[in-house]
């Protein structure tokens, strides 16, 4: 397992997803019934300041097609977590227009790499771009002074 499992974060993040589940009008429990539906309900939302009870609700009372979901979010909720400890591997988000979007994908496509890596790349050949204009500017100087230096010199 590459991210330490948290039980009191982690049970505080399953009552969450099940909650926010539930508000969105999804039947996060096994029953079909619908006062067994709402007595179940009622529990969980009593499970919100002792979140290591929630385990136990989980195992009575959740749909079992919920579960292979909600392990997949908690996973996903785990990694984000502890990556963001770190900068490096803190991810950021961008919002993009399409067009850009697919420029980037062709170009990270063409070079085999991440869309991270493909910006770097872009912003390593505009740096490289900058630099030489620079020095195109400093040498047309030069050559400018010494042609002018050369035109008084030979007059």
């Amino acid at each position: 397992m590459k991210y330490q499992q948290l039980e009191n974060l982690e049970c505080g993040w399953k009552w969450d997803y099940l909650v926010k589940k539930y508000r969105d009008g999804e039947n996060i429990t096994k029953y079909i019934e619908k006062s067994a539906i709402q007595d179940a309900i009622e529990q969980l939302l009593k499970l919100e300041n002792t979140p290591t009870k929630v385990i136990n609700w989980i195992k009575n009372h959740m749909s079992p097609d919920l579960s292979n979901r909600m392990k997949q979010t908690i996973r996903a909720r785990r990694k984000r977590h502890f990556n963001a400890e770190h900068q490096h591997s803190c991810k950021k988000s961008i919002d993009l227009d399409f067009l850009v979007w697919q420029r980037l994908s062709i170009l990270a496509r063409k070079q085999g790499c991440t869309f991270s890596e493909a910006i770097v790349h872009l912003m390593k050949m505009q740096r490289e771009k900058t630099s030489m204009q620079t020095k195109c500017r400093h040498l047309n100087r030069i050559c400018k002074i010494y042609w002018v230096t050369s035109v008084k010199i030979g007059s």
